[in-house]
């Protein structure tokens, strides 16, 4: 119970701090720098309203302040500017204010915020992990157009943030939930392919940056010629991010010849013979020499006034 509550302090803190960093940006209709995978899509030609997200056996702040980054991530989506959460309480008053997500009831809010299309979620815990569920209304038709689910979202505060985002592409713009991979090498000519297609020779275009990659996990494969052993790696992509890849080849130890290879064994100059007889010879002359130097040192003798002789 108490580590519970631990994360869902840290939790609504870091969600805090990301609606600070998210709102000017916002406001300004630009995609955060720290995100940007690629251009920006198409924006949605609907105009939308949040009737509200609500708390399954959670912290109700926590909530509210992930509704109010969904809020954010649609601002971003919608071409025309959506109602704040003072005006839809303004505009609804009475028994309409005790829907809890019916499609009729969000249907006849939706109409008296003039709206196109309403949404309405929750957000409930199981044990350390929260699950969102959001669907979003056709106000004309009272129907629901689309509900998702996202997977279960672990108490870590960035993964938690980065499912709300995802939640609001998934239900309204799917075709934009993409991300990128950059790839950073030295190498020139090398072939890249990723998932089995090609790519590519390094270096590649756009300063190596793949764009407009479906999120989850693919395959990136480097090869090139003298360098025997392909880089091979999974790669995460994440949602409006760029996922950096340096890649590194170890050279081929064969030297093609005249009509034929030759295997070259790169051994570190002090393994080699002619460094260890040169240090054995020195080792030997230092030796002698310091035994010569012993069998000449004579004594001093030193009289009552501190005069030396004899050395």
């Amino acid at each position: 119970m108490l580590r519970s509550q631990v994360v869902r302090r840290a939790v609504t803190s870091l969600v805090s701090s990301a609606l600070l960093v998210v709102a000017p940006i916002t406001a300004r209709g630009d995609t955060p720098p720290a995100h940007r995978a690629d251009d920006v899509d198409e924006a949605i030609d609907q105009k939308l309203a949040v009737w509200r997200f609500d708390a399954l056996g959670i912290d109700p702040e926590l909530v509210a302040r992930l509704e109010t980054l969904f809020r954010m991530e649609l601002d971003r989506l919608d071409k025309q500017p959506m109602p704040s959460r003072r005006d839809i309480d303004r505009a609804i008053t009475g028994d309409a204010r005790e829907c809890t997500g019916e499609d009729r009831c969000l249907a006849a809010i939706g109409k008296k915020l003039g709206v196109d299309v309403i949404i309405a979620g929750t957000v409930g815990q199981l044990g350390d992990n929260y699950v969102l569920t959001v669907k979003a209304v056709d106000v004309a038709t009272a129907r629901a157009l689309q509900r998702i689910q996202s997977d279960p979202l672990r108490g870590q505060p960035d993964e938690l943030i980065e499912g709300v985002r995802v939640a609001a592409y998934r239900l309204l713009a799917p075709g934009q939930l993409h991300g990128a991979i950059q790839v950073q090498t030295d190498l020139i000519g090398a072939s890249v392919a990723l998932d089995g297609q090609a790519i590519g020779t390094t270096p590649l275009p756009r300063n190596g940056v793949i764009g407009k990659l479906p999120l989850g996990k693919h395959q990136l494969s480097v090869t090139a010629p003298g360098y025997p052993e392909p880089y091979q790696d999974t790669v995460e992509v994440h949602f409006q991010k760029v996922s950096p890849v340096v890649v590194r080849l170890i050279p081929s130890t064969q030297v093609i010849g005249s009509g034929r290879i030759e295997q070259v064994e790169r051994r570190p100059f002090y393994s080699r013979t002619w460094f260890l007889v040169a240090a054995g010879v020195a080792a030997v002359g230092l030796g002698a020499a310091v035994r010569y130097g012993l069998g000449h040192v004579k004594a001093c003798h030193f009289d009552a006034r501190g005069n030396a002789s004899g050395c």
